[in-house]
């Protein structure tokens, strides 16, 4: 399941959206995010259920691939349902067993949240997918780069995030792989009670922290081997470029916006 995680991860393309602007994507997955709080009936939530398959269709990446990464936040998806249902009390009663009571606005609150999640999830995927992590770094250099005026320290704070992000298929590779070695010594971590295997995945923790340290260093080590002092005076050998194709996808996620918003309950 952990090889399946495709959070951090970039396929490589030449779609429509592989070749926005990074910036444009950052801000138009933004507004997404944004805009998916607006939605509140299940037209709305169909109209961006549209949006998301459609960007997915011409983003040409593989719609398999893609399941076979959401695959492990379905727990986390399921879990918020569950919640949602047992917890909200409105609506008509549905049945009750007891102190247990279900209500009809707890399902379909509890189908609201889930599908809210699920969209999120999906949009801020389909961006690292189609933006290679330099491309990311260098687009949120950009935006806050007024902040510049305030002494915050946008570069670094832009590769933090990029390193960040590059580094979480790193760091679940290196789970796998000494989940394998316990595993051929022995350890069970799918058998058992929920506590035994609970208890079997904390001996990971140590040499998975050991590895992130000793990678953190490698990383700072070679940083300092090519004379990185920030990003004062750097150049790029890509620089990026809004073209009308991003002016366009960042209208079309505000048009998006004000259509959610008339078709509100």
């Amino acid at each position: 399941m952990l090889q399946n995680i495709i959070i951090g991860q970039y396929v490589s393309g030449n779609s429509v959206i592989h070749r926005l602007d990074a910036r444009s994507k950052l801000i138009a997955t933004f507004l997404f995010v944004m805009i998916v709080f607006i939605a509140n009936n299940w037209i709305t939530y169909l109209v961006l259920f549209t949006t998301v398959i459609f960007a997915i269709g011409i983003s040409k990446v593989s719609p398999r691939y893609i399941y076979k990464g959401m695959k492990p936040i379905f727990f986390l998806i399921i879990l918020m349902f569950i919640l949602h249902g047992i917890l909200t009390k409105e609506g008509e009663l549905l049945f009750a067993f007891g102190w247990f009571e279900v209500y009809v606005g707890g399902i379909i609150q509890g189908l609201f949240i889930a599908s809210r999640l699920l969209l999120l999830i999906m949009m801020t995927t389909l961006l690292t997918l189609t933006t290679a992590p330099i491309q990311l770094t260098d687009g949120l250099e950009d935006i806050f780069g007024p902040l510049r005026k305030f002494h915050v320290p946008v570069h670094e704070i832009a590769l933090m995030m990029s390193i960040s992000l590059r580094f979480i298929p790193t760091l679940l590779q290196e789970t796998d792989k000494i989940m394998k070695a316990q595993m051929a010594r022995g350890v069970d971590f799918q058998g058992g009670s929920l506590v035994n295997r609970i208890k079997a995945i904390i001996p990971l923790l140590v040499p998975l922290f050991m590895q992130s340290f000793r990678r953190a260093e490698d990383l700072a080590t070679a940083m300092e081997a090519r004379c990185y002092r920030g990003g004062e005076g750097r150049t790029r050998l890509r620089e990026l470029q809004w073209t009308i194709l991003d002016t366009v996808a960042v209208l079309l996620i505000i048009i998006l916006g004000f259509l959610l918003f008339l078709l509100r309950s």
